[in-house]
């Protein structure tokens, strides 16, 4: 008994020895396969590793690079995570396009979307149309081939009361506009509409330095209506020498409208004048023979300043600052 026992233990023994060691076999000839005839891997082995495959796994073929050989899947994933983190540093230190261009004032993000598409928008001289693209720190922005800044541009209305003088570019002055608006922003303000010092109403103040000199050119034909208190009573005759068109400088000076205020006095008028000439309300007068004692600006391209008490200012809404840019 114990002899067959041990021929079975043996004889099973043998069966698993003998798999084993045909296992072992296969595997020698595999390992043998593996290697070239100088014990190095074989070229066979490597470029199985690294093939692109269709088969699932890192080697799978995704698609296609734009030269036109194969991504594999791997490759897609590397990729990924660079831009990923490119566009994490990009997003930390630059601006998106069409953020860049609405804090500049000109328009709204949609609107500026459209115009990216559109190519009227360039970045350090190249037509950028990537809804996504970042202005970095010291980039050149320019719309429409005019350079834009990121500082969103204010406009605010002044209701100006005596004393205090607009002075042009290098004139010294104390008491001017400009210390009336200190407080209203950081950024320098330009002023619209120049008043002296005895005059009163409607000034603009933009740091919008494009949009102050264009409304300050003299040949622009800017709406202003005053209301004008004369030295003495105006008489009708004078009234319409001045509605019919007066010579100043052997230029015509052309007057909208001229008439007596309303429930006013007789020596009160009001005129609407388009000319940017300094001083021209008073010279007008001046040409049929009165002295203006007071002059009231009521209106200036379409700004009032109904509801803002004197000497005080207001920030123009959206609206105002379209109609404003809408002059032509």
């Amino acid at each position: 008994m114990s002899k067959g026992n041990e021929g079975s233990k043996g004889k099973g023994s043998g069966r698993r020895d003998g798999k084993s060691a045909g296992a072992s076999k296969n595997n020698d000839r595999r390992n043998d396969q593996s290697f070239d005839n100088k014990g190095g891997a074989s070229s066979r082995s490597k470029d199985s590793n690294d093939r692109p495959t269709t088969r699932g796994g890192k080697n799978q073929v995704v698609g296609t690079s734009r030269s036109g050989n194969p991504v594999t899947k791997k490759e897609y994933i590397d990729r990924k995570k660079s831009e990923s983190f490119t566009k994490r540093k990009t997003d930390k230190a630059g601006t998106r396009l069409n953020k860049y261009i609405a804090n500049s004032g000109l328009c709204s993000r949609r609107d500026a979307d459209i115009y990216i598409k559109a190519g009227s928008v360039s970045v350090n001289g190249k037509p950028v149309i990537e809804m996504g693209y970042q202005v970095m720190p010291g980039d050149e922005v320019r719309f429409d081939d005019r350079p834009i800044q990121a500082t969103k541009k204010e406009y605010f209305i002044l209701n100006k009361p005596k004393g205090f003088n607009s002075p042009r570019k290098g004139e010294g002055s104390t008491r001017t506009v400009l210390d009336l608006m200190e407080n209203a922003s950081p950024n320098s303000l330009h002023f619209v509409g120049r008043l002296g010092r005895t005059s009163l109403g409607v000034m603009l103040f933009t740091s919008d330095l494009e949009l102050a000199n264009k409304l300050n050119n003299p040949k622009q034909k800017l709406r202003k209506i005053y209301q004008v208190a004369l030295d003495r009573s105006f008489k009708h005759e004078d009234l319409m020498k001045l509605r019919n068109g007066i010579l100043l400088d052997r230029e015509e000076v052309e007057i909208k409208e001229i008439n007596y205020v309303e429930n006013g006095k007789n020596n009160e008028v009001g005129i609407e004048i388009h000319s940017g000439k300094d001083n021209i309300v008073q010279r007008v007068f001046e040409s049929v023979g009165y002295e203006i004692k007071v002059l009231d600006r009521v209106v200036l391209g379409g700004l009032t300043k109904k509801d803002l008490p004197r000497g005080h200012y207001r920030r123009l809404t959206d609206q105002e600052v379209i109609n404003l840019k809408m002059i032509r």
